[in-house]
């Protein structure tokens, strides 16, 4: 049995990492301010004897003995991380520290739920991790994508002069269960108001492109690279490669749900990706053949039960 250390626990991917620890048969810590997540979506594992939950923010120290830290906490939605920015890089920066020197102290190994927004806006496409970015850092939501850049340059800089046990993952846009229903986030967004019959907001022409994980994907992909050697750090991509246009995925949740709503066009946000594509070679290559298994309508579906029943709709 491993003492494991999740923060941001409470959190969309968060919940679904711990629920997946514990029935491995592991000693979970759930660490959360609850920003945007909710005690609902652990609320199954309270009973458990080897799960504790923990109300901290990581911008200040947290002290435990433990074999394994994810370190998932931040808001990740624009909605909710452009609405206290100083907090959200804050979150990134000073979490970072206070996790990686948790890790350097009781010499466990760290991994960081790192973002595809280091490629900002890119130039290249797909993306593959040997890309810098195209960022803007003076943006409104260069405080995500900044605060996460640099989490990942002190995790390199924890690992390459302290030895820190570190893993670095770039997680693309992933959807599921758990997602809190007004963050702002577009599988959200689109079923929520597919559900209530509203009308469907689609951001400029609707013809950018994005790739879209199910959360059960994810959840494999981040235990099998904590699990790899220690010579293999990342950064990995961790997404879909499957890729379609924003119209299209209107299109289909209004299918799937039977809705009545409507598609309309509003002002594009600033600095929004025109493109957003996983180039997963290297994970494929390092974690054991990963690949998503669970295809869009199969993972829509099953998150449009769990609205459902959220909304009670």
């Amino acid at each position: 049995m491993k003492k494991i250390l999740v923060t941001g626990g409470a959190g969309f991917i968060g919940s679904h990492l711990c629920k997946r620890l514990l029935d491995e048969g592991n000693d979970v810590i759930c660490l959360d301010n609850y920003f945007t997540g909710s005690k609902r979506n652990i609320i199954g594992l309270l009973q458990s004897p080897f799960f504790e939950l923990v109300r901290h923010d990581i911008t200040h120290p947290y002290f435990a003995e433990v074999d394994e830290i994810y370190n998932l906490a931040c808001p990740a939605s624009p909605i909710h991380y452009q609405y206290n920015p100083i907090k959200t890089t804050k979150t990134s920066v000073m979490g970072a520290i206070n996790m990686l020197g948790l890790a350097k102290r009781i010499k466990a190994k760290v991994l960081q739920a790192s973002t595809s927004e280091v490629y900002g806006d890119p130039k290249i496409h797909p993306q593959t991790e040997d890309y810098w970015g195209h960022v803007n850092p003076v943006g409104f939501r260069s405080c995500y994508d900044e605060g996460k850049r640099c989490a990942e340059t002190l995790f390199m800089d924890y690992h390459n002069q302290n030895r820190v046990k570190i893993k670095i993952v770039r997680i693309f846009n992933t959807y599921g269960p758990n997602m809190h229903p007004n963050d702002g986030r577009v599988v959200s967004n689109f079923i929520v108001q597919a559900l209530k019959n509203q009308d469907i907001t689609v951001y400029g022409k609707g013809d950018q492109t994005r790739s879209f994980q199910y959360i059960d994907d994810l959840i494999e992909a981040l235990i099998r690279m904590m699990g790899t050697s220690d010579d293999f750090i990342g950064p990995v991509n961790l997404g879909n490669p499957y890729e379609f246009t924003i119209h299209e995925l209107a299109e289909l949740i209004i299918k799937l749900t039977g809705s009545k709503s409507k598609i309309i066009y509003c002002a594009l946000p600033s600095d929004d990706p025109v493109q957003r594509q996983p180039d997963i070679t290297l994970a494929k290559k390092h974690l054991n053949n990963w690949e998503p298994k669970i295809g869009i309508e199969e993972g829509l579906s099953k998150t449009i039960v769990y609205f459902k029943k959220l909304l009670r709709v």
